[in-house]
């Protein structure tokens, strides 16, 4: 048998696991129960103990209708009362009157009085308060055991428990309470600073100034101080992996209890389930009450004893009667605090609960409101103890949640590991690239030797005073990774930082410092910037950037900004890769006079733009994927006199104007991708080309004049048509690359020997028999660097 202790201590550890959503009222009404349930048992307990429940006496009054004698000439005499007045109507019972029943009669008299005319409520009162009660407890845990509902309630409880005990809870307040108090002390310190050292408050403030922020990072308003470093020891990597599962636990349950109000409903239904039990009980308990009578009539057959009328007296009824009323009470108490129930149930926002009280205490402003049973859980935790909700908001907040995480980076990224992420970039500058992490490592700053940075993805990025470890720092790339900077971090930057690239989702996330880097030379923007956003909030003050050179920007315009012309004595390079839109209004053109390189990729051109022919300084010139179809305008480029690069690749254009020859000064030609059908004599007058690229087009020949490109080291017509290649082509000594893959070429001229400085030739995808032996007199020309099918690679 399972000893009774097992119970109680299986009902001890059910009522602590459940205790948080437990409030008053239920806990009262616990042990209201608890009162109902003793008084049930006590009376089951003496009714078992006693073996005399009642004790009948025959009637010596006979009367022709029996019906009409009854019991209430009987009367009981206290200590006092007097026997002598012969008018007291005791007198007719005769003392010690034999009436010839012995014992077994009597026995049987009480039991058949017993069954048969003691009231039912009478016999069985104590045994329907412990059923009643029972019924009661059950109902009070009935949400606690329903299938729908107790899996959601046991992992809130559970989650809820290991919030509030978790190390990072303890810490995050700390951390809280230490800058709630550091911003009391500046507070402070600023009404006690005297109006006569302004200048010195002024620079006091600076110092303690806050972070500044771009628009789209969430921050506490009413903060205005800086986040103090911590000072508490830091958490150990077991407790930081526990609460990051936790952070993982409470994301999945907001969305699992958050979207239903089961919860909420089933504990109404519980509480009108109690009200109407209390009802029930009450009504019929106070109406049966009085049936619970000392002295009972009873009536027995006189063939039996000889008598018909037994007066008998129902031993536990002056017991039972007390025992009733008592129950009576408890029952009606509990009954109240049901109703009061209902009443916080309909008449309090349930559905909802906001963090406003705790999000003031704490200062953590960005903790989110919740609803449904997720708001009903909370409101039912309060009533309990609001300190668990101001424990499990923590575990609410993204704040915290960043905290955490990158308190861990510290742990994962140690310096030597940053290390070994550095490696050159385009800019020949060393690089640490870090991306998608959970936050910015305090480690980064250990490497002074990192001269670029480049953060991708990485959330809740802030620079702090540390940063001015980088010593070697220049180039600085944030892409889609908003940052907020520390008064000390934006000034190392505005001395330090040369080169910023940005890549954004919307133009919120602009930083708005990135206007006060007076020294930046370079400034690369990627997010969708348009007219009308710059008019607010976009390129308006590129005038403060007065060292720019170099301007990139992908975007959607309509225009090019006219901030632009703010920056125009000294911008140097400009590009506008506008993802397709239509450019219009391009005569702004003409005011960046210092313009050495200009790309206009896929703006909608189907010219080239005119105000391009005024920029007498421009030496590159890029209208990649644009509409166009003709360039006979490019005789105006002639007046670009340093002209070098031409690239007009991925267009449609279907031929060459003959005055391209014009461009004296042109070294490279990029032409690929266009519809090209044929190649004027003339372009190869342009002597200084050294890269020309005509590939992917509908070439089918090419012209001798080729061979008068004494400089060409490039050349590709790759992806053509071409049957044969000139021999005049051989004739370009410095040659280093030639490409001519995927034609229809089926010979390869034994004069390809002549050229001693290719260093890569791609043959692949031609009718080619054989390679001409005259390939080894290429000195610099190895297997690895020829492109061709493997076969013709074997036969040399």
């Amino acid at each position: 048998m399972i000893p009774v202790g097992e119970f109680r201590n299986l009902g001890s550890e059910q009522n602590q696991k459940y205790r948080v959503l437990k409030p008053w009222w239920d806990v009262f009404s616990e042990y209201l129960c608890l009162a109902m349930l003793m008084i049930g048992v006590f009376g089951c307990t003496l009714q078992q103990i006693t073996q005399e429940k009642i004790a009948c006496l025959p009637s010596r009054y006979t009367s022709p209708t029996p019906s009409a004698i009854d019991c209430s000439h009987i009367r009981t005499y206290g200590d006092n009362d007097s026997f002598e007045n012969p008018a007291d109507p005791i007198i007719i019972e005769v003392k010690g009157r034999k009436n010839d029943l012995d014992i077994h009669q009597y026995v049987f008299v009480n039991a058949y009085c017993y069954t048969r005319f003691v009231h039912w409520f009478a016999k069985f009162f104590p045994y329907l308060a412990v059923i009643h009660t029972m019924v009661f407890m059950v109902a009070s845990s009935f949400w606690f055991k329903f299938p729908g509902t107790s899996s959601k309630i046991e992992l809130f409880v559970s989650i809820l428990g290991k919030c509030f005990d978790s190390p990072w809870t303890t810490r995050a307040l700390s951390e809280v309470s230490e800058e709630r108090g550091e911003e009391k002390l500046v507070s402070l310190r600023r009404n006690t600073i005297s109006r006569d050292t302004s200048e010195k408050k002024q620079t006091d403030e600076e110092e303690t100034a806050g972070l500044l922020r771009s628009s789209s990072v969430k921050s506490n308003p009413e903060r205005k101080v800086p986040e103090p470093q911590s000072t508490l020891t830091a958490l150990d990597k077991k407790e930081g992996e526990q609460a990051k599962a936790l952070f993982e636990k409470v994301k999945k349950l907001r969305t699992h209890v958050e979207e239903a109000d089961i919860l909420y409903v089933m504990y109404v239904l519980q509480t009108s389930l109690k009200v109407l039990k209390f009802l029930l009980v009450i009504i019929y308990t106070a109406v049966l009450v009085h049936n619970i009578q000392i002295v009972v009539r009873c009536k027995v057959p006189p063939e039996l004893t000889g008598f018909n009328i037994f007066c008998c007296n129902h031993n536990k009824a002056p017991l039972f009667s007390k025992l009733a009323y008592c129950y009576i009470c408890f029952v009606g108490v509990y009954g109240l605090v049901c109703i009061y129930t209902l009443y916080w149930l309909f008449h309090r926002p349930l559905k909802e609960y906001s963090f406003e009280q705790v999000r003031f205490e704490t200062g953590i402003g960005d903790i989110p409101d919740v609803k449904n049973d997720f708001a009903f859980l909370l409101h039912l935790v309060d009533q309990y103890d609001s300190l668990y909700s101001k424990r499990f908001a923590v575990f609410l907040s993204e704040v915290s949640e960043s905290r955490l995480y990158h308190l861990n980076l510290n742990y994962e990224w140690t310096a030597n590991k940053l290390r070994a992420r550095l490696a050159r970039n385009s800019s020949n500058r060393l690089e640490l690239h870090l991306p998608m992490l959970s936050g910015l490592p305090d480690t980064v700053f250990e490497l002074s030797e990192v001269q670029a940075l480049k953060l991708e993805q990485v959330k809740n990025v802030t620079f702090p005073p540390s940063v001015a470890k980088l010593d070697s720092l220049q180039e600085l790339s944030l892409i889609y990774c908003p940052a907020k900077l520390q008064l000390p971090a934006m000034n190392f930057f505005k001395e330090h930082l040369k080169v910023l690239r940005l890549a954004f989702e919307s133009v919120e996330e602009l930083p708005l410092w990135m206007y006060s880097l007076h020294d930046l030379e370079e400034l690369h923007l990627n997010g969708p910037l348009s007219n009308e956003a710059s008019r607010g909030s976009g390129l308006e003050s590129l005038r403060d950037l007065k060292s720019l050179r170099v301007l990139n920007l992908r975007c959607n315009l309509t225009k090019i900004p006219t901030s632009v012309t703010d920056v125009a004595l000294q911008l140097q390079r400009l590009s506008i890769n506008n993802e397709g839109g239509k450019l219009q209004a391009l005569s702004i053109l003409k005011k960046l006079s210092s313009l050495v390189s200009l790309e206009l990729v896929s703006c909608g051109l189907e010219r080239i733009p005119s105000a391009i022919f005024s920029l007498s300084n421009l030496q590159e010139l890029d209208l990649k994927e644009n509409r166009l179809t003709t360039v006979e305008e490019i005789l105006s480029l002639q007046h670009c006199q340093r002209l070098t690069t031409l690239r007009l690749w991925h267009n449609k254009i279907t031929y060459i104007p003959d005055h391209i020859a014009k461009l004296h000064s042109l070294e490279v030609l990029d032409i690929s991708w266009n519809k090209i059908r044929k190649l004027p004599s003339r372009l190869f007058y342009c002597t200084k080309l050294r890269h020309l690229d005509v590939s992917h087009n509908l070439l089918t020949s090419l012209p001798s004049e080729v061979g008068i490109l004494q400089s060409l080291q490039f050349f590709s017509a790759a992806s053509n048509s071409l049957e044969n290649l000139p021999e005049e082509l051989f004739m370009c000594k410095r040659l280093r690359t030639l490409a001519v893959a995927s034609n229809c070429l089926s010979h390869l001229s034994p004069k390809v020997g002549s050229l001693t400085q290719l260093v890569r030739l791609e043959l692949k995808g031609n009718r080619f028999g054989a390679l001409p032996v005259e390939l080894r007199d290429c000195p610099h020309l190895t297997l690895s660097s020829i492109v061709a099918e493997d076969r013709l690679l074997e036969q040399l």
